[in-house]
């Protein structure tokens, strides 16, 4: 089977291309990354057994009525974004009985775990990556995010 790091890679490659689908199956399980209308890659994971689908990010296009995804909002040049490398689910707490690992005032360095984004059942800790202070959250707790969409605004150090 492929690693985190490897599905990554491919979920990117597909988003850049004009391939609409892709499959990989290996012994057993299947690999399956497909495009959306709005060009998001939606990921599903099959196991002969028991089938599972990761949950994939519903982007609606404006022209059909529904609101415009939310964008960043504007910073100066002081501001870094943390943005997430990956599709899936936020959580600002390692537990829901944990509080948040970091909220708007928080200082942080650069390993420093803001959040977690879950990937097909995988939780990926993300680090701050500068040294600084949150400023803002962007994302909700339990919020589907797509791969490079701004989760925190830093003032950075």
């Amino acid at each position: 089977m492929l690693n985190l790091k490897e599905i990554h890679e491919l979920i990117k490659r597909i988003d850049e291309s004009s391939i609409d689908e892709f499959t990989y199956e290996n012994e057993g399980v299947t690999l399956k990354l497909k495009k959306h209308e709005a060009g998001t890659v939606q990921v599903m994971q099959q196991a002969p057994a028991a089938p599972v689908q990761a949950p994939a990010p519903q982007v609606a296009s404006p022209e059909a009525g529904a609101a415009p995804a939310q964008e960043a909002p504007k910073h100066d040049e002081n501001l870094h974004q943390i943005k997430s490398p990956m599709v899936g689910t936020f959580y600002s707490s390692s537990s829901p009985e944990a509080g948040a690992y970091v909220s708007a005032g928080s200082k942080v360095s650069e390993n420093t775990v803001v959040c977690i984004v879950e990937a097909m059942k995988l939780f990926n800790e993300i680090e701050a990556e500068v040294k600084g202070e949150i400023v803002e959250v962007l994302a909700e707790n339990g919020q589907l995010v797509e791969y490079g969409q701004p989760l925190f605004l830093v003032r950075a150090e």
